[in-house]
C-alpha cells in the first residue's frame, strides 16, 4: 500500500515512522521547511521508551512528485487544512483514501445528519473549500488517541498512548476501513475498527472541548485547572451543554463531567495540545475544538452559556497574542 503523510509534525510522524518501519506500506511525506530537510537528511525519526525508531524517509515539497497513494493521512493543524486540501490533489488516485487524524470536529461531521443536509460548518471549513477539494466518499474518520510531541523538525518524542480509531463517517463497517485498521496494527498501533466514528470523535472532544481552551489562556496543566473547585465546576457547565448537544446529532454520551474528569485526572501534571501551540507561538485550533461545537449548538438551538464565554474569552486571548485571525 501506497501512504504519504501529509504533515509529518508529532502525530503525523509518530504515524509515518511506525507505518515505515514496519515495512508493509511504502510511505512518503509531503512536507516543507526544516521538517522536509530533516526527513531528507535523517530518515523518520521517534523516540520511544524503546528507543529510537528510525526508517528511511521519501519527503516532497510536491504533491504531483509524489503521485496518486492509497492512502493520504492527514495530520496538519486545523488552521492550515484549507491549504493543504488546496494543494494535494495529484496524490488522489481513483480509490485513495483521506484519513484525516486531527483534533476536534472535522469538515464532514455532519454530513448525512438530519436538519444538516447540505450544511458546511464554516467554522471548520469556511466557503466549504475543504469539502470541494476532498470529496466525501473519499474519508474514513479517524481519532487519535496518543500523546507526541516534535522537540525539533522531524524528530518525534511519543509520550503515551497508541490508539487509532478508524471508521466509516457514515457508520458501518467497511472492508477498506478494516485494511485501514490492519495496516495500523502491523505497524503496533491499537487500532479499533469503530461502529459509529462519529461517536468517538465527539466523546474525546467533549474532554479536549474544555481543557484544551482553559489551559491555553490560564497556562495551567490539567492537574491545576482540576483542582481548581471553580474552574472545574465551568468545565463541567460546558460538557453538560456539549453533551446535549451530543445527544441531539447521534452522539449520546452516558458518563457524567464528574466521571470524565476523573479519567482526566489520571494524566497528571499534563501540558494539552493547545497550550503547547501558545507556548511555541502557533496558532490555536479553537475553531476545530470550540467553534464548531458553538456553531452546531447555535444551529439546534441549545443553550451554551458556558460554551459560548469559553469561545469568547479563547477568541479574544488568542487575538490578542496573534495566534488566532483578528476576522
Amino acid at each position: 500500500m501506497k501512504v504519504c503523510i501529509v504533515g509529518a509534525g508529532a502525530i503525523g510522524g509518530f504515524i509515518g515512522t511506525k507505518l515505515a518501519a514496519a515495512g508493509r506500506a511504502e510511505v512518503s511525506a509531503l512536507a516543507r521547511g526544516a521538517t522536509l530537510a530533516a526527513l531528507r537528511g535523517q530518515g523518520w525519526r521517534l523516540n520511544t521508551a524503546g528507543g529510537l525508531v528510525t526508517a528511511p524517509a521519501r519527503a516532497s515539497d510536491s504533491a504531483a512528485e509524489l503521485g496518486a497513494q492509497d492512502l493520504v493521512v492527514i495530520a496538519v493543524k486545523g488552521p492550515a487544512l484549507t491549504a493543504v486540501a488546496r494543494s494535494i490533489a495529484p496524490l488522489l488516485g481513483p480509490q485513495t483514501i483521506v484519513l484525516p487524524a486531527m483534533n476536534g470536529v472535522p469538515w464532514w461531521f455532519c454530513a448525512g445528519v438530519p436538519g444538516f443536509e447540505g450544511v458546511i460548518l464554516s467554522s471548520v471549513d469556511p466557503g466549504g473549500e475543504i469539502a470541494a477539494a476532498i470529496p466525501f466518499e473519499r474519508v474514513l474518520g479517524c481519532v487519535v488517541h496518543a500523546s507526541t510531541s516534535a522537540p525539533e523538525p522531524g524528530l518525534v518524542q511519543h509520550r503515551m498512548g497508541q490508539g487509532l480509531i478508524v471508521g466509516e463517517p457514515r457508520g458501518g463497517r467497511s472492508e477498506r476501513a478494516q485494511r485501514v485498521v490492519d495496516l495500523l496494527a502491523h505497524a503496533g498501533f491499537d487500532a479499533t475498527h469503530a461502529e459509529n466514528v462519529r461517536y468517538d470523535a465527539w466523546y474525546k472532544l467533549w474532554g479536549n472541548l474544555t481543557m484544551n481552551p482553559v489551559s491555553a489562556i490560564t497556562g495551567a496543566t490539567i492537574d491545576g485547572i482540576l483542582g481548581d473547585p471553580l474552574v472545574r465546576e465551568f468545565c463541567s457547565a460546558a460538557m453538560q451543554e456539549a453533551a446535549a448537544i451530543g445527544a441531539r446529532i447521534g452522539c449520546a454520551i452516558s458518563q457524567s463531567a464528574e466521571e470524565r474528569h476523573a479519567v482526566t485526572a489520571k494524566l497528571g501534571a499534563f501540558k494539552t495540545s493547545m497550550l503547547q501551540d501558545v507556548e511555541a507561538g502557533r496558532a490555536i485550533e479553537l475553531d476545530a475544538i470550540v467553534g464548531a461545537v458553538h456553531e452546531i449548538g447555535t444551529r439546534l438551538g441549545e443553550p451554551m452559556p458556558a460554551i459560548g464565554a469559553l469561545l469568547g474569552l479563547t477568541r479574544l486571548f488568542g487575538r490578542v497574542h496573534g495566534l488566532y485571525p483578528a476576522r
